[in-house]
């Protein structure tokens, strides 16, 4: 049996009006790229990319898109992207534009260098600041979402013991 391989570009969906995003779904983005696929490369590269092609990740509030496709036509979907020009999502066209991030093999490498990136792109955000108030309330954002993070983590480590215990007894 034959794996089928495939690639991951980990984009950014860059637009000016915030409301762009937050109406997104992947179906929508899904069907944009594959039209834009069939206008630019034709019904060549709309068949070739058709078939393993998927949205695996959406964020609507950071923007970030995980695109899956075939290894051997990954190029025909990254060629494609830079004419998409506007998202037409419920009536409404919104001007925007893709940036690719990264190309990878697993979701597992897009995912780390996603951290990466976010890491870097807090830090230009620190430097940036103009006063001390903005870094600190960035940095207290920043240091109560992983606090949440420590807790929720704590807290289905600790569930998960009493129901080993009670399943012993």
């Amino acid at each position: 049996m034959v794996r089928f391989k495939h690639r991951y570009l980990l984009c950014e969906l860059v637009s000016d009006d915030p409301r762009c995003r937050l109406t997104l779904d992947d179906r929508v983005l899904g069907n944009l790229v594959r039209d834009t696929i069939a206008r630019v490369h034709g019904t060549f590269g709309a068949a070739a990319c058709s078939i393993g092609f998927a949205v695996r990740y959406l964020n609507v509030y950071t923007g970030i898109v995980l695109l899956r496709c075939r290894k051997e036509f990954y190029q025909l979907v990254w060629s494609a992207l830079p004419f998409i020009t506007y998202l037409e999502n419920k009536g409404h066209r919104y001007p925007c534009f893709f940036n690719t991030l990264h190309v990878g093999g697993t979701i597992r490498t897009c995912q780390k260098f996603l951290i990466q990136y976010n890491r870097r792109q807090l830090l230009i955000l620190l430097q940036s600041c103009t006063d001390e108030g903005e870094r600190e309330a960035i940095q207290k954002s920043v240091t109560r979402s992983c606090l949440l993070d420590e807790e929720s983590g704590e807290e289905l480590s600790d569930s998960g013991g009493e129901e080993a215990t009670e399943t012993m007894e």
